[in-house]
């Protein structure tokens, strides 16, 4: 093959790696605009499920993907009535009703269990952003549940504050909403995988309606969670009042 052939071809390769790596981004931007939005509003059962005890909680939630903010109430059980976290920018705050104080929560303690169960604080306020903090390419694509679906690895960028050495997204092809989700630690360990089901339009969109959290940590076998959206609103006007600390730690 002639020098001027192999330039081509490698010229051919780099456009279509470029191209790839846009496109596993719009897949992560648009499943991630489709089940957020600008704002929402909504409830939220939570099912934590160990080999000991078994619990369910009521919340409810508000967020603004373009302010940075999120802030979440527990509404049931009685005895965790009034818990609340807040996420302003990089910070969060979460409200303890039983000793009317907030504390705020360091960077340390952001992968730290969220009300006891597998989702982490960072994963209830969404910290970081699957968007932003990593880069994405699709690494491959396979069939699950009989459909077409995109794998895309997401890798931390060098500046990000993320936990996760790895997510691999599978993306069903159509709407790029996701079907599973892996999480790989620094060291290349598979820790935990989540998995969305019950496809339904909520609040005027087709959205996962269940996400299922399973750790797959020594520590943690046996145990399960499962988020279910009750209700959601999509782009809706959310008083500035709501992402207060006075809000917070307001009885309820």
């Amino acid at each position: 093959m002639s020098r001027t052939r192999i330039l081509v071809c490698a010229t051919l390769v780099a456009a279509v790696g470029v191209a790839w790596a846009l496109t596993a981004k719009q897949i992560i931007e648009r499943a991630d605009q489709q089940m957020r939005g600008d704002t929402s509003h909504g409830t939220m059962e939570m099912e934590v499920i160990t080999p000991d005890w078994h619990r369910t909680m009521r919340m409810e939630f508000w967020e603004d993907t373009d302010g940075d903010k999120a802030f979440v109430r527990v509404l049931a059980p009685q005895k965790d009535r009034g818990t609340a976290s807040l996420k302003l920018g990089n910070e969060m705050w979460t409200y303890m009703p039983e000793i009317e104080r907030s504390m705020k929560i360091p960077p340390s303690m952001m992968q730290q269990s969220w009300m006891g169960s597998d989702f982490t604080n960072d994963d209830m306020v969404k910290s970081s952003s699957i968007v932003d903090d990593y880069y994405h390419e699709i690494t491959d694509t396979t069939t699950m549940g009989g459909m077409q679906v995109y794998e895309v690895t997401l890798t931390p960028k060098e500046e990000a504050v993320v936990v996760w050495g790895a997510i691999v997204y599978y993306a069903r092809e159509g709407d790029y909403l996701p079907l599973r989700q892996d999480f790989y630690d620094e060291d290349g360990n598979l820790v935990r995988k989540m998995f969305f089901e019950d496809f339904r339009s909520i609040g005027g969109r087709v959205i996962p309606a269940e996400m299922t959290l399973v750790p797959l940590t020594e520590e943690d076998e046996g145990d399960t969670t499962i988020m279910r959206w009750v209700d959601i609103d999509f782009n809706v006007d959310i008083s500035s009042r709501v992402f207060t600390r006075a809000n917070l730690e307001r009885a309820r």
